[in-house]
């Protein structure tokens, strides 16, 4: 697979999970509308999915030029940390806003959102490469004789 259709495959099937998952929890939460969680939580998939392809590239470019082959699990630590910190920059204000709650409010349900999302994101991106392999940019090269 391509890099590029691997980002795309790994970010659908990423948020098509998370939107399953989300949605009704953040209707039992704030006590919303199914409609407006829904409407909400796919809102944050789109913003969500764009990050992850922008995301996965650069972090795939830094491993392409990494020394050390592979994905540890302190690697896949980083890249899911990395990951929900810059989303959590672009959800927060949206969060509030949508829900009518302020900043505050907002930041600690995204800090809840995002601890899920952290163990979330290791595992799925595990059993990602489980299933369709590692990709180029962590597979050894072999060295030019």
């Amino acid at each position: 697979m391509t890099p590029r259709k691997r980002r795309i495959v790994q970010a659908l099937l990423y948020e098509t999970f998370a939107v399953a998952f989300v949605a009704p929890v953040l209707s039992f939460l704030f006590g919303q509308s199914a409609w407006s969680t829904m409407a909400l939580t796919l809102t944050m998939s789109g913003i969500a999915m764009g990050w992850n392809f922008v995301f996965n590239g650069l972090f795939e470019r830094w491993e392409k030029h990494h020394p050390m082959a592979g994905r540890s699990w302190q690697r896949r630590v980083a890249h899911g940390f990395g990951f929900e910190v810059g989303l959590a920059v672009m959800l927060i204000p949206l969060m509030a806003w949508w829900l009518d709650i302020g900043l505050w409010e907002a930041l600690v349900a995204d800090i809840g959102i995002m601890l899920f999302f952290l163990v979330y994101t290791v595992v799925f991106t595990w059993c990602f490469d489980r299933v369709f392999g590692l990709p180029q940019s962590a597979q050894a090269t072999p060295l030019a004789h």
